[in-house]
């Protein structure tokens, strides 16, 4: 015999009318009018093909069938409960786990610290973090939460803005030994650059109403932005770093910014995820903290 949804309404139904004693009683405890209740038990008697419940003006005695039949729907009605009960504690205390991908530079800087905040927050969470500078298909490896620093291009997806990324043109001492430090922006067409592949080859720059366009050209190309900056401290070319990745090591004095009066565009970071994936609740918790930790954080946002 097929199971359908309103049967299962009925058998809950009966369950509660069984526990309430009366049919008033179990509308009243499950929101229902007295006439639903008294239809789903006609309804359910009717397709089974036997008497669950004996009636009279003033109290309700269940068959034997009667008694037998709603061992079985307790169960389904306390399954109910406690699966609506665990939500409601997820929404409170939430738990389970959370997949999330980012690049590898970034995600060691700035993610894995945040991270490392939010675990001491909900201790009930478990994280899994994948470390890449490759996209990766979030529907296909269960990826909760991408960390991506350009818009979408699959509208498939959802994201939201999580900050902003300013950086900088950086070059090492032992580089601008061998080669004058840029002076305004066309200069930068004489130096070799350290190309990170993973964003765009041309570089624009504005001071005032000028703007400027470069085309950065270089012998060494990589699509990890922890690698670009090594070949940039050891002196190969420029490269255009993040402020949180420069600056420790320009105050360190293994490398040296130039330009810094000329304006880039800043680098948006996007917290990319599945479609209704925003209805979990740890997941909406993490996303709104990382927007909260990046506003505070001194190295998104040096003083």
């Amino acid at each position: 015999m097929d199971l359908s949804f309103e049967k299962l309404k009925s058998m809950v139904v009966f369950a509660q009318v069984v526990e309430q004693g009366t049919l008033s009683g179990a509308a009243k405890r499950i929101g229902l009018s007295r006439a639903v209740v008294s239809y789903h038990i006609k309804k359910l008697e009717a397709q089974l093909g036997i008497k669950l419940i004996n009636r009279s003006t003033r109290t309700l005695s269940l068959t034997e069938a009667g008694r037998d039949y709603y061992q079985h729907c307790s169960v389904i009605a306390e399954q109910a409960s406690a699966a609506n009960q665990q939500i409601e504690n997820l929404k409170n205390n939430p738990t389970g786990l959370l997949k999330i991908t980012c690049p590898v530079n970034v995600g060691l800087q700035t993610i894995v610290p945040a991270l490392n905040e939010f675990r001491h927050r909900y201790p009930n969470i478990e994280l899994d973090i994948m470390l890449t500078d490759e996209v990766v298909n979030i529907i296909k490896e269960g990826i909760d939460l991408a960390i991506r620093g350009a818009p979408l291009s699959d509208s498939g997806l959802q994201a939201t803005k999580l900050s902003t990324l300013k950086t900088c043109l950086c070059g090492s001492p032992e580089y601008f030994k061998k080669h004058p430090k840029p002076q305004h922006p066309t200069d930068l067409n004489q130096h070799q650059w350290v190309i990170y592949k993973l964003t765009s080859g041309t570089l624009e720059l504005t001071k005032g109403t000028r703007s400027f366009s470069i085309e950065m050209k270089g012998n060494i190309q990589t699509n990890n932005a922890a690698a670009r900056t090594a070949f940039v401290e050891g002196g190969h070319g420029l490269g255009r770093i993040p402020i949180y990745d420069a600056n420790p090591k320009i105050k360190q004095g293994s490398l040296i910014s130039v330009l810094d009066d000329y304006v880039m565009k800043d680098i948006n970071v996007y917290g990319v995820f599945p479609p209704g994936a925003a209805e979990s609740k740890k997941l909406r918790l993490l996303i709104d903290f990382l927007k909260s930790y990046f506003v505070k954080s001194t190295l998104l946002n040096p003083l």
